[in-house]
């Protein structure tokens, strides 16, 4: 079943454009020594908007920490409330029929990762 979920997520939900889109993002924050963090965080985000079926969303031990919790409100500050809104209006756009609510779960879970990447990891 995931792979017929990826499969259609790919070429009906949109998981290509997302996968580029946040590949892209990351290459461009990983130029700066600054932005390394970020890069690397879009880029897990953008593996995990390519396949999304199949895997969860779980918080790490070590990502309670101050350091996590200043990185996350940098990036909602920089843009991750707008990426996050993205997703939820999306999720809201494929949740109206019957067969997008498969695709709409997988929206508001990259939506709530997209608000606060970094502390979590997805298996």
């Amino acid at each position: 079943m995931r792979l017929i979920g990826n499969l259609l997520w790919i070429v009906i939900g949109g998981g290509i454009v997302l996968f580029v889109e946040y590949l892209i993002a990351g290459l461009f924050l990983c130029v700066t020594i600054i932005g390394i963090p970020f890069g690397i965080q879009a880029i897990k985000l953008s593996l995990l908007a390519l396949l999304p079926f199949g895997k969860d969303v779980v918080q790490t031990e070590r990502g309670s920490g101050c350091i996590s919790t200043f990185m996350n409100l940098l990036w909602i500050v920089t843009g991750g409330i707008v990426i996050s809104i993205t997703h939820f209006i999306f999720a809201v756009l494929c949740a109206i029929t019957i067969i997008g609510i498969p695709f709409a779960k997988q929206h508001l879970k990259l939506a709530s990762l997209s608000l606060t990447p970094f502390g979590h990891s997805f298996s």
